[in-house]
């Protein structure tokens, strides 16, 4: 099949790392449009090692302002907890809820719950400076991953809140993956014509599971004629730090900013 209005991504293969219970939904619209995709893991979502400080936190929930969230696992593993400890809706109607993004809101309105703010971009200096100026003298509870960028703590704190870190859940390299990744790179019929990458923990993961810290001082074999597509400017960093330069990356920091990004460069290519 050959690339038309309708399926612009055809005969292009697409490499999807995201974690298994979160691929589908950039999956199947790869695939509406055309494009042959490939899914193997670069990340793998795991329960931290104890669930204490998230249990502490939630029993203390009255206690704090502010509640923010910088992805749906976070909500995810939150809401676990939350069912588990036998607590209400109603232990959080007083807070401030907000989210990095427009899939974290979606997460958090399904279990019920308002969110007051969602950052122009979706990045976490946007939640910054979305916040800064309503946190003075507030309480803040922060819930993401055990490896996180500190932008967020950071620059609440100096903005006069006090914040607690809690860490609902830890993203590891899937072991299984490697295996699978190596042969898939060594094979030129079968390579994909773009890697796809969704936050910084996969594009680190992906050249860990490659078999060195940076993909770049890898044989350069094993990457020809593969272009790196990138969700934002965050995960685009990581990517170059890794000497693996972006072709690609998308306006909006979303799934579907992505997904657009992908074809509009996959329109350019043919056009040439």
């Amino acid at each position: 099949m050959k690339p038309n209005e309708h399926h612009p991504l055809a005969g292009t293969r697409i490499l999807v790392g995201r974690a298994h219970h979160q691929a589908g939904s950039l999956s199947a619209s790869l695939r509406s449009l055309g494009a042959t995709v490939i899914e193997i893991p670069f990340i793998e979502i795991r329960k931290p090692p104890s669930y204490r400080p998230l249990d502490e936190a939630l029993k203390n929930i009255r206690s704090y302002d502010w509640l923010i969230f910088t992805s749906a696992n976070g909500v995810e593993a939150m809401w676990d907890r939350f069912r588990k400890l036998r607590l209400t809706r109603r232990t959080l109607a007083h807070l401030q809820i907000a989210a990095i993004g427009p899939a974290t809101k979606k997460a958090i309105v399904k279990h019920g719950l308002k969110v007051k703010m969602v950052p122009e971009e979706y990045v976490a200096e946007s939640v910054v400076k979305g916040l800064r100026d309503k946190v003075n003298g507030k309480h803040v509870v922060l819930i993401r991953a055990k490896v996180a960028r500190d932008v967020i703590p950071e620059e609440l704190r100096a903005a006069g809140a006090e914040v607690d870190v809690v860490e609902a859940y830890e993203t590891v390299v899937p072991e299984k993956s490697r295996a699978r990744l190596r042969t898939l790179m060594k094979n030129a019929a079968r390579r994909p014509h773009i890697v796809t990458f969704t936050s910084s923990s996969t594009a680190k993961n992906f050249a860990e599971l490659l078999g060195n810290s940076k993909a770049g001082s890898l044989s350069v074999g094993l990457l020809k004629h593969v272009q790196f597509a990138s969700i934002g400017p965050v995960t685009s960093a990581t990517l170059r730090e890794l000497q693996m330069p972006v072709a690609i990356e998308a306006r909006e920091f979303t799934m579907g900013g992505l997904l657009r990004a992908i074809v509009l460069a996959r329109y350019a290519d043919t056009s040439m």
